[in-house]
């Protein structure tokens, strides 16, 4: 179970597929070594946005726009922000059952629920079901609650309920939008003085982990217009050999992900970045601790 504590660890309440959050600590890195501190920050797949969330907390970035296109997420990251207390109203009486469980999968498909049910329906799933798969996940202990965990496991109210009211404390310096991610992108075409990171589904195991996924096409326009956008940026997928075709020409990094989606795993991810950006030199852009950071501070990026 997460201990209550747990609020500075994870900024985001909401659980995603990737291991993406642990990623943070390098883009602090790269925004430290390219003198972008107090940039506004653009996620076009934000999900769970463990980092912007974790960028704005520790005031690397002035602003987080964060963009999902499934309606569910839109209307959670709505719900913290507008109305925080009511959320935590909602954590803190919801029934963890097998029952409830149901009833919420029932919000979440119904297309007529309003957005605060919405939202929070989709909080509930992502909470409840095995690595925060929400539409295609199975509940967490199954319908029997057998095994170690249980439904209860990734739900510490508490901790939950901190990191909601620690966002909305942050509310007027986040922006939630649900745009398509590419006509988001080539709205900030032209804008230079903004920190963009895209972490597009991934292009084998999207149509598994994530409501909205891309086909080959999909993919390839994202490409197209990340690729023709002014000012920095950075583009994390898996490494699958189309992928690497489409970004050839760009500086990357090849690294080791751990994925927790139905079991323990490890994928080869790769990383690209927009021309000019000066990129530190690690091993892994996943294994970047808060020390090293501390230190690249103090030294104003001049260790990498």
């Amino acid at each position: 179970m997460e201990s209550g504590g747990s609020a500075a660890r994870y900024p985001s309440p909401l659980r995603y597929p990737g291991g993406k959050g642990k990623i943070a600590n390098f883009l602090k890195l790269l925004i430290i070594r390219n003198s972008l501190t107090g940039v506004r920050y653009v996620e076009p797949y934000a999900g769970g946005a463990s980092v912007a969330l974790s960028l704005l907390f520790e005031e690397y970035v002035s602003h987080i726009h964060i963009n999902d296109l499934n309606r569910g997420v839109f209307s959670f990251w709505r719900f913290v922000l507008d109305d925080p207390d009511g959320l935590c109203a909602r954590i803190s009486k919801v029934p963890l059952s097998v029952e409830e469980w149901k009833r919420q999968k029932a919000i979440y498909s119904d297309p007529d629920a309003t957005p605060q049910d919405l939202g929070f329906a989709t909080f509930y799933l992502n909470r409840t079901n095995h690595s925060g798969i929400i539409a295609r996940g199975g509940i967490i202990g199954g319908n029997r609650q057998h095994g170690t965990w249980k439904i209860d496991a990734r739900f510490n109210r508490k901790s939950l309920c901190a990191r909601v009211k620690k966002i909305a404390r942050f509310a007027s310096r986040i922006t939630v939008s649900m745009e398509d991610a590419v006509d988001l992108i080539r709205s900030e075409s032209n804008t230079k003085d903004r920190f963009l990171y895209l972490d597009p589904p991934y292009y084998v195991k999207g149509a598994r982990l994530y409501d909205n996924f891309y086909d080959h096409e999909d993919h390839v326009e994202v490409c197209k217009a990340v690729r023709s956008a002014a000012g920095p940026w950075v583009v994390s997928y898996d490494a699958a050999p189309e992928i690497l075709t489409m970004y050839a020409g760009c500086e990357s990094i090849h690294y080791v992900l751990g994925y927790s989606a139905s079991k323990a795993t490890h994928g080869i991810e790769a990383m690209f970045f927009s021309p000019g950006l000066s990129v530190p030199d690690v091993v892994s852009p996943a294994r970047i601790t808060s020390e090293t950071v501390a230190r690249a501070v103090a030294s104003q990026g001049r260790l990498f």
